[in-house]
């Protein structure tokens, strides 16, 4: 899944601006969902990170530096519409659909799923145009991941 995600991004015809904002999106929007249930454990911090460094090929110094830097701003959280508004204007449905992968691994790291984290995860298919359906098949797909890696 990965490699396709890299592809996906590589083949993105952004600046190298855009990018450090789509990380910092990327990161953002991970750092809310993790926390969705009023915690973050340090696997799904390391899950983000390892998400991140995959993706974007990024140097772990400044993905390390923007996990922190979205940490220290839960407090002052964005919105969800935020972030989603910003991925629907950069990415394909097709990226939406691995990112919604994506965040139901982080969600699954600790190894539950919490009401408000699957309420969390329909509210973020709706906000970025994927059906339910579509969400599901990611949230499938994740688990048969994170069983075929246990």
């Amino acid at each position: 899944m990965f490699n396709s995600l890299k592809n996906f991004f590589n083949q993105q015809e952004n600046s190298d601006n855009n990018l450090n904002e789509d990380l910092n999106i990327l990161c953002g929007l991970m750092i809310e969902t993790a926390y969705v249930d009023g915690k973050i454990d340090q696997s799904e911090i390391n899950k983000i990170s390892n998400v991140l460094i995959d993706t974007f090929k990024e140097d772990p110094k400044n993905v390390e530096g923007e996990i922190k830097k979205c940490l220290d701003e839960l407090d002052d959280s964005k919105s969800f519409h935020y972030f989603t508004s910003k991925i629907n204007k950069s990415f394909s449905d097709d990226k939406k659909i691995l990112l919604l992968e994506m965040l139901w691994e982080i969600i699954l790291e600790d190894g539950n799923i919490h009401d408000y984290e699957s309420s969390l995860m329909r509210r973020l298919s709706g906000l970025l145009y994927i059906s339910d359906m579509q969400c599901g098949i990611a949230k499938k797909k994740a688990l048969k991941k994170i069983e075929e890696i246990k």
